[in-house]
C-alpha cells in the first residue's frame, strides 16, 4: 500500500509521459532547425564557391590547401636540411618536364617522355654538386640524349616522322623542354647549393609568389582592362599593377630583413622578379594556347599541373641567380 490514491498515481504517470513527449518533440524540433540551418549555410557556401570558381576558373580553397602544403615542404627543404631541396627539385623537375613533353605531344610534337624525364631528374644532383658548369653540361647532355632517342625511334613505324621537317620539329621541341624546364629549374638548384644561397632561393620564390598573388587578388577585385586578351584573357592591367606593388614591397622587406641588403636593391630585385614572373606566365599561356589546352595537367586540383605553378618561378630562378652573383 503506497498510501497514494490510484487516480493521483495515474495523473502523475500521465504528466511524466507528457513531459517526456514534450522533451522529445523539442529535441526533434531543435534537430530539424539545426539541419535546416546547416543546409542553408551549406547552400550559401556552395553558391559563394561557385561564384569564386566561375570568376577564378579554379577551386580556390583546394588550391590554397595544396599551395600551403607545397610551401611547407619548400621551407623544410631550404631551412632545415638544404640537401632536401634536391629531392624537392627532382620531383618538381620530373613532373614538370613530363607535363610539357606530354602537352607538346598533344600538339603534334613527338617528344620522347622517358629520356626527357630522366634527363631532368639527373640534372638536379649534377647541378647541385657541380655548380654552373655541371648545370650546363647536364642540360646539354640531356638535349643530346633526347635527340638520339628521338632519332632511334625513327626505326619504329609508330614513331616515324613522315617528313624531315617534322623530325626536326620534334627534336627542337625536345630541346625546348630541356631548356625551358631543366635549365631554368637548375638555376634554383645551383643557387641553393651556394653558401647562403638558400635564403636567396626563398627570397625569389616568395617575391614571385607575391607577384602572382597580388596580380590575382587585384585582378579579381578590380580587373576591368585586359592586358593580353589573345594570350591570357583573364590577365588585366589592374592585376598587373597589384602584382607590381606586392612584389616591390616583398623585395624591399626581404632584402633588408633577410638578405642583409639595401632597400634600393630590394626595389630592383622585386621589379626584376616581377617582370620575369609575368613574362614566364605569359610564355606558358602562349604555349598552352598554341597547343589548345587549358592546363598542363590535372595532377594538382585547383592549380592544374606542376608547370602551371612553376611558370612564373622558372625564369625568376635565372634572374635571382644573376642577382646573387652580382650582389650576393
Amino acid at each position: 500500500m503506497s498510501g497514494v490514491p490510484e487516480e493521483d498515481q495515474s495523473d502523475a504517470g500521465g504528466h511524466e509521459r507528457t513531459s517526456r513527449d514534450e522533451f522529445r518533440a523539442q529535441v526533434h524540433a531543435r534537430k530539424a532547425d539545426l539541419e535546416r540551418q546547416f543546409e542553408a549555410s551549406k547552400a550559401q557556401f556552395d553558391h559563394a564557391q561557385e561564384k569564386i570558381n566561375a570568376r577564378t576558373g579554379r577551386n580556390l580553397i583546394l588550391a590554397v590547401i595544396i599551395g600551403l602544403a607545397f610551401g611547407g615542404a619548400l621551407l623544410l627543404s631550404l631551412l632545415v636540411i638544404k640537401e632536401l631541396f634536391m629531392v624537392f627539385a627532382v620531383v618538381i623537375a620530373g613532373f614538370a618536364s613530363y607535363e610539357l613533353a606530354q602537352a607538346l605531344r598533344k600538339g603534334g610534337f613527338l617528344v620522347p617522355r622517358i629520356p626527357t624525364v630522366i634527363a631532368a631528374v639527373v640534372a638536379v644532383p649534377i647541378a647541385y654538386y657541380g655548380g654552373a658548369g655541371g648545370q650546363l653540361l647536364a642540360v646539354l647532355g640531356g638535349v643530346v640524349v633526347v635527340t638520339i632517342w628521338r632519332l632511334a625511334e625513327q626505326a619504329l613505324p609508330a614513331f616515324r616522322a613522315t617528313t624531315r621537317r617534322a623530325l626536326v620539329r620534334d627534336i627542337a621541341a625536345g630541346a625546348f623542354v630541356q631548356g625551358y624546364v631543366t635549365f631554368l629549374a637548375t638555376f634554383a638548384v645551383v643557387l641553393t647549393a651556394a653558401e647562403g644561397g638558400q635564403w636567396w632561393t626563398l627570397a625569389f620564390i616568395v617575391t614571385a609568389v607575391s607577384a602572382d598573388t597580388g596580380a590575382y587578388a587585384f585582378g579579381l577585385m578590380f580587373g576591368k582592362h585586359p592586358m593580353a586578351p589573345v594570350i591570357s584573357p583573364k590577365k588585366t592591367w589592374e592585376g598587373f599593377a597589384g602584382g607590381a606593388a606586392t612584389s616591390l614591397l616583398a623585395g624591399v622587406l626581404l632584402s633588408t630583413l633577410m638578405l642583409g641588403n639595401t632597400w634600393w636593391f630590394g626595389l630592383i630585385f622585386g621589379a626584376a622578379i616581377f617582370l620575369s614572373a609575368t613574362l614566364g606566365d605569359l610564355v606558358e599561356s602562349l604555349v598552352k594556347r598554341d597547343i589548345g589546352i587549358k592546363d598542363m595537367s590535372s595532377w594538382l586540383p585547383g592549380h592544374g599541373g606542376f608547370l602551371d605553378r612553376l611558370d612564373s618561378i622558372l625564369p625568376s630562378a635565372a634572374v635571382a641567380f644573376v642577382a646573387f652573383r652580382i650582389f650576393g
